[in-house]
């Protein structure tokens, strides 16, 4: 049955089709009425050509002989009526060639003739025009794309993007009613396919909050402004403005998804290719014409699948192809309850790629993936959010935060949890109530279905409930009164041994969340004050024990009492106990390197520096592709034991014929020396973007610094590493020398670049 919606969108297009009807009747009786109309065709062009006609839409006419002597004459039988009507009218009257010369010339005039619509008048003069702008247009397709799109550019610069706007212009905004028609103009060079269903449902929506627009104001503005969005939302049958703004925000999304999509194989198909390559860029995907794609054989029922390929195509700086995100949606397992460790790690992997995260997001969300994969966000999705301070819809700022959180992944020691809690921290927006403490339910329920520990979620709650905790209280107290430090103490105590991590956390995250508002929710005063009121409460927290240094898994302790060497590989678990000596943690990395394997954790153990027996530990999951062959592993292993492998000479070889496309920036890595963390060692943390080979190099560096590695703990966190490194030197003792500590940070920085 009917809505009250569909019925009033139904009447509208009624209407409008009942108009271009009305003005094709009058307009032919005006040609005919005098004489001279037999060798000339009064074509329409722009939104009445299309019978898209608003009411305050300009009527463009084009009036077309064949060197017609009094055509000046019939003209003026035609355009004066129009003007005298009140009908803004744009008018030109031309020959076939001059048409054709002036289209070739006037992009504009190109666009408007590739849809130009016979009102009355000579159809072949009409045919022949058409057919002339259309040759033109596909033989010029290269440069007049490439100035298509440069005007396109500009036109987004000056309009913004239409979903994300408190007032857009439904016309000329990204995601407008423009960007279907040049689409449209695309596809009439043979370079894409013209807009699907889903772009022509979205189009057809905004052109009738357009016409309900024009109606109730009488005006031919196209800027949707906010005093008029209650009366457009009536006519429209919509229940209040926000679900008006939400409509338009999804509608708009879909033609701008699909509008980037068309200029990207634009560009693939217009320029000069070799040919085209399979590159694999992650477990299950490879670049194909610079987009990413499933490969062959990839496991649609592993529910890591989508994740993983999502976050290796933002990674990899690149788009997701359509078609894949189709099948992805179609036939892929989506991840169950509690997710999979490698579900939940892509997932962050996603996350950390930055910027380049949010294309791909976008391509999830609109093949309705993410909505799948994250119960609640439906309630955020496209949901406005009224305030002038904020410059996207809740969903859109929430991956907006999560991006610009990327940057920060380096000044925390749980990179996961702060991208996670960047992407969470508003979720709670549209219920009832205080949206931060309804988010950290929200919060508590998704993190346990994406897998993490306990402890780990209620951290992720304490993120979100307290996210607007610095900058409120910096903003609004005296940061110098002891009473509002042991305030942000007391909010950052919520998870006990962990109230360090979780203020740096939250420092993090109000940095994110103020660039992702807007410019006017975050500036240098505002920064300079959370700043100096987080610093005064890691002070207040100072004080607590220092951390152990990791120790092996029980279960492998028995390993050590191994007289000579022992290796044993267990699916992704390699666990190795030999003599202890300099450089055993990074050789052995190496050849986890040499077989493609990606070091996700580390625990090493040495019973007495270089003399005793060490433990190493490891799991590591293979870059792409299926697992090594567990007895090569094996026998690699213990060739580089027994000094029969010269690891660094093959890495090398490796690294010199391989070709690597460069992917979105990442931060810069951090080197940091941790005071006080342990009396018999150096502690040094790594925190860097995670590649093929990244401990090796850090061990290289250690070692050229004549290190010893006494025990480490190596995370991989999605795409970051949060490496520490318990060092001593030759003489099994930590560094006390400023100079030495500072030259084993230059060195492992330089080896991170």
């Amino acid at each position: 049955m009917p809505t009250h919606v569909d019925t009033a969108r139904a009447a509208l297009a009624a209407a409008r089709a009942a108009r271009a009807d009305e003005l094709d009747r009058w307009l032919g009786s005006l040609l005919a009425s005098g004489p001279g109309s037999a060798d000339v065709a009064l074509l329409a062009v722009g939104g009445h050509a299309r019978r898209e006609l608003t009411p305050g839409g300009d009527l463009d006419l084009v009036l077309v002989h064949r060197g017609h002597a009094g055509v000046a004459d019939v003209a003026d039988r035609i355009w004066y009526p129009v003007w005298d009507s009140g009908l803004r009218l744009d008018h030109s009257v031309r020959t076939v060639p001059e048409a054709r010369m002036v289209a070739r010339r006037d992009l504009k005039a190109a666009l408007g003739l590739l849809s130009a619509r016979l009102v009355a008048g000579e159809r072949a003069l009409a045919d022949e025009l058409r057919a002339a702008v259309l040759t033109d247009w596909r033989a010029d397709a290269p440069t007049r794309l490439a100035e298509l799109a440069d005007l396109c550019r500009q036109r987004w610069e000056t309009h913004g993007e239409l979903a994300f706007l408190l007032e857009p212009d439904l016309k000329e905004a990204r995601g407008g009613l423009r960007d279907v028609q040049v689409m449209r103009a695309v596809a009439a060079s043979w370079t894409t396919s013209g807009p699907g269903n889903a772009v022509r449902a979205a189009h057809d929506l905004l052109l009738d909050i357009r016409h309900a627009l024009h109606q109730v104001t009488g005006r031919s503005s196209d800027r949707l402004v906010l005093q008029e969005q209650d009366a457009v939302a009536h006519a429209l049958g919509l229940r209040d403005p926000d679900v008006l703004q939400r409509a338009t925000a999804e509608a708009a999304r879909t033609i701008a998804y699909a509008s980037a999509h068309t200029w990207h194989q634009v560009k693939r198909l217009t320029r000069t290719r070799k040919g085209v390559e399979r590159r694999p860029v992650g477990d299950g995907a490879v670049e194909h014409d610079g987009e990413v794609v499933l490969a062959r054989g990839a496991d649609l029922d592993d529910p890591a699948i989508v994740p993983r390929v999502a976050a290796a195509a933002a990674q990899a700086g690149l788009p997701l192809a359509p078609a894949t995100v189709a099948r992805l949606a179609d036939h892929a397992t989506l991840p169950g309850t509690p997710w999979p460790a490698a579900a939940r790690d892509a997932l962050v992997s996603l996350l950390g790629a930055g910027p380049a995260a949010i294309g791909v997001w976008e391509a999830l969300d609109q093949a309705g993936l993410i909505v799948r994969l994250l119960p609640g966000w439906e309630r955020v999705r496209n949901r406005p959010q009224r305030n002038p301070v904020h410059r996207f819809t809740v969903d859109r700022h929430l991956v907006e935060t999560a991006a610009g959180a990327a940057a920060l992944t380096r000044e925390v020691a749980r990179p996961d949890l702060l991208l996670v809690g960047a992407l969470l921290h508003d979720i709670g927006k549209g219920r009832p109530g205080d949206h931060s403490a309804a988010g950290a339910a929200i919060t508590r329920d998704i993190g346990t279905r994406l897998g993490f520990p306990g402890d780990d979620v209620r951290v992720l709650e304490t993120l979100v409930r307290h996210h607007l905790l610095l900058p409120e209280t910096a903003t609004r107290r005296d940061i110098h009164d002891p009473v509002t430090v042991r305030t942000v103490v007391a909010a950052v105590s919520e998870v006990p041994g962990r109230e360090r991590e979780t203020l740096d956390l939250l420092a993090a995250l109000a940095v994110a969340d103020g660039h992702a508002t807007g410019p006017a929710a975050w500036g240098p005063w505002k920064a300079g004050l959370v700043a100096d009121l987080a610093r005064r409460a890691a002070a207040a927290l100072s004080g607590g024990t220092p951390p152990p240094a990791p120790a092996v898994a029980p279960e492998h302790t028995g390993l050590a009492r191994h007289d000579g060497a022992a290796v044993r590989v267990t699916g992704s678990r390699i666990t190795i106990s030999a003599p202890d000596r300099p450089g055993l943690l990074w050789r052995a990395a190496g050849v986890l390197a040499l077989h493609r394997l990606d070091v996700k954790t580390a625990r090493t153990v040495s019973t007495t520096p270089g003399g005793g027996t060490a433990v190493l530990d490891f799991t590591a999951v293979p870059d792409y592709g299926t697992p090594p062959d567990p007895a090569g592993l094996e026998a690699d292993l213990r060739r580089m034991l027994a000094d029969r492998l010269d690891v660094a000479d093959r890495l090398d070889r490796r690294a010199r014929s391989r070709r690597t496309r460069p992917g979105p920036a990442a931060p810069p890595p951090r080197v940091m020396i941790v005071d006080d963390a342990s009396r018999t060692a150096t502690v040094v943390e790594v925190r860097a973007h995670d590649r093929p080979g990244l401990l090796w190099r850090i061990g290289q560096a250690l070692g050229s610094c004549g290190l010893h590695v006494l025990a480490a703990r190596v995370d991989t966190l999605g795409a970051e590493a949060v490496d520490v490194f318990y060092v001593v030197d030759a003489r099994g003792r930590p560094l006390d020398d400023p100079a030495a500590l500072s030259t084993v940070r230059t060195r492992v920085l330089s080896a991170l670049r």
